[in-house]
């Protein structure tokens, strides 16, 4: 049956309470005691429902219970405490203004099929996804000039089960995007981003969200937009699934499809840290950007790109 129209309901919360959203969309809570206590107890059987997601639970607790806590000083003065705690990470001298002494010199980009930054997230398998989640957080730290470019994945990698006859089995949960920290990015205009990527011809919209984690912003593509067909509106949808050919898509859209998105942010990277090889596809794109913006030969592009790649392996 198709979509007549899409509707968001977005949690009403009590205004004095709308600090818990603003700290909840940032991931600096997740490296922070006092904020999870905080989210913790505001409903702690609700807080293990929610597999420790603040933006799920906000949206699900019960309205008695948010005029309780409004009413509660204590509660209050430590939300207020948190609060004051993000905004001062977010202001703070970091190690990397010091030692650039506030000179310009372009952004990091860092590529990764998977991010492993909290349980709540299930965006990642193993260890180079905690590792890329690990990078941004310290880089956040470091107050460096790094942005991430991933994918958003409608149901991301498995999750284990036994049945009653004691056999190991896997499903696939589907992720709510509304009830994840992630946020539509906007054009000018305010209407949602999107990139294009030409595969066999045919031209695949990919729509592009974004997750705070401290200092820095992952952006992630996803393809499922109402304007691709329905197999690639698929091409997002599972972490290493699928066939081969749709993991080399997948591969199109992170690589090629990050260039396109940093170009349309009208940014300008310094650097392109590729972690593993899944987003190989960045070095060509990258070279003819620089052919066609800064009219140099392919030779002198494939040079200034090999000279400013990075990419780790596993």
């Amino acid at each position: 049956m198709p979509t007549i129209q899409s509707i968001t309901i977005i949690p009403s919360l009590p205004d004095r309470l709308m600090p818990l959203m603003t700290i909840a969309r940032n991931l600096w809570w997740t490296w922070t005691p006092e904020a999870i206590h905080l989210f913790q107890d505001m409903d702690r059987e609700l807080w293990e429902r929610c597999r420790h997601n603040p933006v799920s639970l906000l949206g699900t607790i019960e309205q008695p219970r948010l005029e309780q806590l409004e009413r509660d000083d204590v509660f209050l003065a430590r939300m207020e405490k948190v609060q004051r705690e993000l905004e001062l990470y977010l202001k703070a001298q970091t190690w990397y203004k010091k030692i650039s002494k506030n000179r310009d010199d372009g952004i990091i980009a860092y590529f990764s099929a998977e991010f492993g930054l909290h349980e709540s997230l299930p965006l990642y398998s193993g260890g180079l996804g905690i590792l890329a989640g690990d990078h941004m957080k310290s880089a956040s730290d470091l107050g460096l000039p790094l942005i991430g470019i991933g994918l958003l994945y409608k149901h991301g990698y498995f999750q284990q089960y036994l049945n009653p006859d004691g056999w190991q089995l896997e499903t696939y949960p589907s992720n709510d995007f509304y009830n994840m920290p992630v946020s539509l990015v906007r054009d000018k205009e305010g209407n949602p981003l999107t990139v294009h990527v030409k595969l066999e011809g045919r031209e695949v919209h990919i729509r592009v969200w974004s997750l705070n984690v401290g200092r820095v912003k992952i952006y992630m593509l996803d393809t499922d937009v109402p304007l691709n067909s329905l197999s690639d509106r698929q091409i997002t949808s599972y972490l290493y699934g699928g066939s081969l050919e749709t993991r080399l898509q997948q591969e199109i859209v992170l690589g090629m499809g990050g260039i396109k998105l940093i170009m349309a942010l009208e940014q300008c990277p310094s650097v392109c840290h590729m972690n593993e090889g899944h987003s190989a596809f960045m070095a060509p794109e990258r070279i003819i950007q620089i052919m066609r913006k800064d009219g140099l030969s392919y030779n002198v592009a494939l040079e200034a790109v090999r000279a400013t790649s990075i990419f780790t392996t596993h």
